[in-house]
């Protein structure tokens, strides 16, 4: 049956239930099988009617279709078998027994046999499982729970047990549309048409001979209602009255086709509900025939209609204790059940959350489809919801009771207080949700709605880290699964927290579990670092298998969603990645899906959907794959901006893919559904907050209004995103105003720099000051982005704190709110060791870790380690000579720390051993910059000598030198360093030096542009990306600051002195030194002043952005040329 006429049979559904004839309705439910009434069903099984129980049933499934269809029959058979006992009425037992279960005898006769001996029973429930069988009406409700839970896993019900949404009377409608299009065609309409039938197309009679105007070619048509438009049907026959449609939406249909793209019905399968008839339209062509003009969406793609179900339930369904539980082997579903050929893989990137630190683990609740937990590498949990972009939940992490935690747990706190989530998963029923730590313990939350999470349980769970968390169903009882370092698996009772059992037998770290539940079988599979897998069962005797997994070190396994086919996804050490389908039976690997990196730069995650499709983060994308075929579907980057191996999760409908991006973010990627899913949910949001809005006194109604402005923009912002080009940044999209679009249609305007000379012009924030300082060294905004810290020339750390209050909702840093000069209540300061050297004459660097908690920091002195929290010293290390010149933590490792020196050498140093690991030497005067590219795995550096090297973090050699090709004419001062940083791609990254900005890329150390000032312009004196790498912000030392579009490295903003500093001062005397980017906010960053100051800048609320990027030339906004050239202020730009 084609979608049309299925579509058509909802549209009789409806127009059924609305007249009340109930038999009809239940009937054409069941013999066309597209609506599952699970209100009916549940009706008529409480009722005890089993004869039209299973009548009803027959039509969407028969007792062999699959195992979950021969457990629904089975669960009801037995029922009515069970009642017919419990009456004393064994001649119809009798006879249920041989008419409706022996043909179960076939597929497990050992249960046949049980079922029979109930026959010698005086009382059924003399039979221990059957002991707990209550009355008939309580018996039948548990019964029903586990038929729903059955229908609701059964693929042959998918898209089935969700009515389409429509309006009421919508077949009413349609018709009335038909009528009012067929009197549009009359020649001669009358005002009041008199409907007699609805058989026979609709004409007015002739008297005149007048003639109506084409609706094709009438300007007014959907603007007016039609005088003599029809009446309501009504008034005709035995409907109801409704309001007469206004023609307008068939005016809409013409000139303003759907956005989603559907095929054309073609002229001879229309529904053909009163419209005339191709032929007759042939024969009056002075309007064009309405089923060509009419652009029906198609069957297939009839995405209202379909809803997809979650697959989620499969073989975790669980028998109730008073019901005997009937295996039945061999007879899984995946034959009867495939995915439809134009089912949609998720592709348009619809959000961009910034979660502050870097997801590690992501889960979306199996209920709730939008709502996204995620853990990070420093800790960090938070849960999402994603159609609103609100983060709900955000907690650090915090040991809860610390004394019930063991010693050696205790200890390893106390040695490296750095902790990271290794996995975050949701319950089966989305009630609890776990996280799984680096460091020994488990902790379990209870989620109660909305922002509503408590603290539930708290496990010492193994020694080193958690590895992997799972929930299961062993025994009918919810118990939590870990695995560890400590090269074990532990099954806890998710209630109380008690062990159940212990499972030994690995030789190396387990990595990951995957429970699962088959023929009435509960097991775990796990995973090694030394690529075994082994399966155990809930008993204490050991391993079952032992199979070794391709690649033999970091792999997972996953089960398709209706259990039926399992597969692992694997990366080698060497970098060698895999996704294999394995046959369980024997042991062996099915099929190896092709498509990989040669070298992932990575552990590759994968996720799998809709029981047909394969996901994986490979090579800064996402790929797919059909599980039916081995080679690759389809890739897709997200909009770029994703690191090398992405971390990724489904949600249970496959409708929306999260994927893990560079600079702490995640990117929300959807298919047509998922888009409608959350251009629903942010409607109803908009819709609850207008409505609130309304409620209010009309004092408010501005900021209804705004609310309504915003969320539009946010809307057209979100759907533009390919086209704007911005990198998928939800923070970017809002920021695009209507003057975007004069920008770029109106091409005789002549681009002009934006220039900010007065402080209305911006906002900008002095921070308060200490009178201590006298020159700030370096800055840095906390990876919160609630903080900055800086660094005086004095040895002095400054740390300001931004409050979480009405004014400032997120806590975090802006040029809005004043911040706290904050101190421990001890009043201590963070000072470095100075030894006998003078500071201001040192070199001051320091480096944060990714959890604030503490900062390593050097000047001229020892390199000291400071807690964040306290400020107190918790170590120092390394006397001079030499003295650290630069600091950087390794991206995997904070225990390993890059220390650049003032003899030029680089010190490799692992803080835990107290040990110098390897000393690099390339250099010929003091290191001025490192940066580590997790992606590449190299530590590029620079030098005052003006050189930059490239080493390789596995063995530490160098690779790759090269010395920057300075401006003709500009001879750099004798202090000039050089600084580097990465892009968020990790591959290329900003060289930033008194005499020019350039931008590098690593793998061949090729210059691809520079900028570089006029020969009369101040020199740099520093640099650095946004936090999304699309603009560098520089500051000179006349004082001024400019904003530069990093793609092409050309100038688009200007603030002056006089947009920031006072009359009285000179910019002579007062000269920024040190520039930072916050963190999550692109268009907010901080300078640092040689005189003490801090100031933080932000563009107008009214701007949304630091000025208009400069015209684009020869067609490209960015020369990718491997040649540097020298490039001054272009002829409209007033010199500094």
């Amino acid at each position: 049956m084609s979608s049309l006429s299925r579509e058509l049979v909802f549209l009789i559904l409806q127009f059924l239930d609305e007249e009340k004839f109930k038999e009809t309705v239940h009937k054409l439910e069941q013999e066309s099988g597209f609506f599952f009434n699970m209100k009916y069903f549940e009706d008529e099984v409480h009722n005890g009617n089993w004869d039209e129980v299973e009548k009803y049933l027959s039509g969407f499934t028969k007792v062999d279709d699959n195992r979950y269809s021969m457990k629904i029959f089975f669960e009801i058979r037995k029922q009515k078998y069970l009642e017919a006992l419990d009456k004393h009425d064994r001649s119809k037992a009798v006879e249920i027994l041989v008419k409706d279960l022996k043909v179960f005898a076939t597929f497990n006769e050992e249960l046949f046999k049980e079922i029979t001996q109930l026959l010698t029973l005086e009382n059924f429930r003399e039979n221990e499982q059957l002991s707990k069988y209550g009355d008939t009406k309580s018996a039948r409700a548990i019964m029903l729970v586990e038929l729903k839970k059955l229908i609701e896993a059964n693929p042959l019900f998918r898209d089935k047990l969700q009515f389409p949404n429509l309006k009421n009377s919508r077949l009413r409608t349609l018709i009335n549309q038909s009528l009012n299009w067929q009197h549009q065609l009359c020649k001669n309409p009358r005002p009041n048409p008199d409907i007699k039938t609805l058989f026979v197309d609709h004409s007015c009679g002739q008297p005149n001979g007048a003639r109506a105007p084409s609706p094709a070619n009438n300007p007014l048509l959907g603007s007016l209602p039609k005088a003599g438009g029809f009446p309501p049907l009504g008034a005709h026959g035995p409907f109801q009255p409704t309001p007469a449609p206004v023609p307008t939406q068939l005016a809409g249909w013409m000139s303003n086709p759907t956005p989603v793209a559907h095929a054309a019905v073609s002229g001879g399968g229309t529904i053909g509900l009163g419209a005339p008839s191709m032929p007759g339209a042939l024969k009056h062509p002075r309007t064009p025939p309405p089923n060509l003009s009419v652009d029906y969406p198609s069957g297939d793609s009839d995405h209202v209609a379909k809803r997809t179900r979650p697959m989620g339930i499969t073989d975790e369904v669980n028998l109730p204790v008073n019901v005997l539980s009937a295996p039945f082997p061999g007879h899984g579903h995946s034959q009867a059940f495939n995915a439809p050929d134009d089912l949609p893989l998720p592709k348009t990137v619809m959000r961009t959350l910034n979660q502050g630190s870097s997801p590690m683990s992501m889960d979306f609740h199996p209920v709730q489809q939008s709502l996204l937990l995620v853990g990070t590498n420093v800790g960090d949990i938070a849960l999402w919801e994603v159609g609103s972009r609100e983060r709900l939940v955000s907690r650090n992490f915090k040991v809860w009771d610390l004394s019930a935690c063991s010693m050696p747990f205790q200890a390893a706190l106390v040695k490296d207080p750095s902790v990271s989530v290794n996995r975050v998963i949701w319950s089966p029923d989305g009630a609890l949700f776990g996280v799984a730590y680096s460091r020994h313990i488990v902790q379990i939350y209870s989620y109660h709605g909305g922002e509503e999470v408590r603290q539930h349980l708290e496990i010492d769970a193994h020694v080193g880290g958690v590895n992997d968390l799972a929930f299961s169903h062993p025994n009918k009882q919810l118990c939590v699964i870990t695995c560890g370092d400590d090269k074990t698996i532990k099954v806890w009772d998710a209630a109380s927290g008690t062990k159940q059992y212990t499972f030994e037998g690995h030789e190396a770290p387990v990595y990951s579990v995957c429970p699962h539940y088959k023929e009435n079988i509960q097991f775990i599979f796990s995973t090694a670092l030394d690529g075994k897998i082994k399966a155990w069962l809930y008993d204490n005797l050991g391993s079952r298998v032992d199979y070794d997994a391709p690649g033999r070190w970091c792999t997972t396994m996953a089960y398709s969603a209706d259990g039926t086919r399992l597969f692992s996804c694997g990366t080698s050490k060497d970098g060698e990645s895999s996704i294999v389908e394995w046959n369980e039976s024997e042991g062996a690997v099915k099929r190896t899906y092709q498509g990989f990196r040669k070298r992932s730069s990575g552990v590759v995650q994968f996720d799998t959907t809709k029981n047909r499709f394969l996901a994986a983060g490979d090579d800064f994308s996402i790929k797919f794959w059909d599980m039916d075929n081995i080679q690759l579907l389809t890739t897709v980057d997200a909009d770029g901006g994703l690191p090398a191996s992405p971390r990724i999760r489904f949600n249970k409908e496959g409708t929306l893919l999260a994927v893990s991006a560079n600079d702490n973010g995640i990117k929300i990627i959807a298919n047509a559904e998922g888009i409608r899913l959350l251009r629903t949910l942010e409607n109803s949001m908009y819709d609850a907050s207008r409505a609130s809005e309304l409620a209010k006194p009309t004092i408010n109604s501005m900021s209804s209004a705004a609310a309504a402005t915003s969320a539009a923009l946010a809307e057209r912002a979100s759907s533009a995103a390919a086209i704007a080009g911005m990198n998928g940044d939800a923070r970017n999209m809002g920021d695009v105003k209507p003057r975007i679009t004069e920008e770029s249609n109106d091409k005789s305007k002549i681009w002009k720099l934006t220039e900010i000379n007065e402080p209305s012009h911006c906002r900008s924030l002095k921070l308060p000051e200490n009178v201590r300082v006298n020159k700030i060294s370096r800055l840095i905004y906390t990876n919160s982005g609630n903080a900055i810290l800086a660094l005086a020339s004095n040895a002095i750390h400054l740390l300001w704190k931004w409050p979480r209050n009405d004014r400032n909702s997120s806590g975090k840093a802006n040029a809005s709110v004043q911040p706290q000069l904050w101190q421990p209540s001890s009043g201590i300061l963070m000072t470095n060791d100075i030894a006998d050297s003078n500071p201001e004459d040192s070199v001051p660097c320091f480096a944060l870790s990714k959890n604030d908690s503490y900062v390593m920091s050097a000047s001229g002195g020892k390199i000291s380690l400071f807690n964040m929290m306290t400020f107190k010293t918790m170590t120092t290390f390394m006397p001079p000579p030499p003295a650290a010149t630069f600091l950087a933590f390794h991206p995997q490792d904070n225990n390993i720390i890059a220390i650049g020196m003032d003899d030029s050498s680089i010190q490799i140093y692992n803080v835990r051993v107290d040990e110098v690991k390897s000393k690099l030497k390339g250099h010929t005067k003091r290191i001025t910059g490192l940066a580590f590219s997790h992606v590449l795995n190299v530590l590029v550096s620079s030098g005052a000598d003006a050189q930059i090297c490239v080493w390789n973090t596995d063995g530490w050699e160098k690779q790759k030198t090269r010395f920057l090709q300075l401006p003709p004419g500009r001879t750099p001062s004798a202090q000039s360093d050089t600084r580097v940083q990465f892009h968020q791609d990790q591959i290329q990254f900003l060289v930033v030096h008194e005499t020019q900005l350039a931008i590098f890329e690593a793998t061949k150390l090729d210059c691809l542009k520079q900028w570089a000032p006029r020969d009369s312009s101040a020199p740099i004196s520093h640099a650095t990306f946004s936090c999304d790498s699309q603009l560098i912000y520089a500051s000179f030392l006349d004082a001024t600051v400019c904003v530069f579009n990093a793609s092409n490295l050309r100038l688009r903003c200007r603030i002056n002195p006089s947009a920031y500093l006072p009359a009285s001062v000179s910019n002579s005397n007062v000269q920024p030194l040190v520039i930072a980017a916050h963190p999550q906010e692109p268009n907010q960053f901080a300078v640092g002043l040689s005189d003490g100051g801090v100031h933080v800048f932000e563009p107008l609320e009214s701007e949304g952005k630091w000025g208009v990027p400069p015209p684009v030339e020869n067609g490209s906004a960015s020369n990718n040329v491997a040649v540097a050239t020298s490039v001054g202020l272009s002829s409209d730009q007033a010199q500094r």
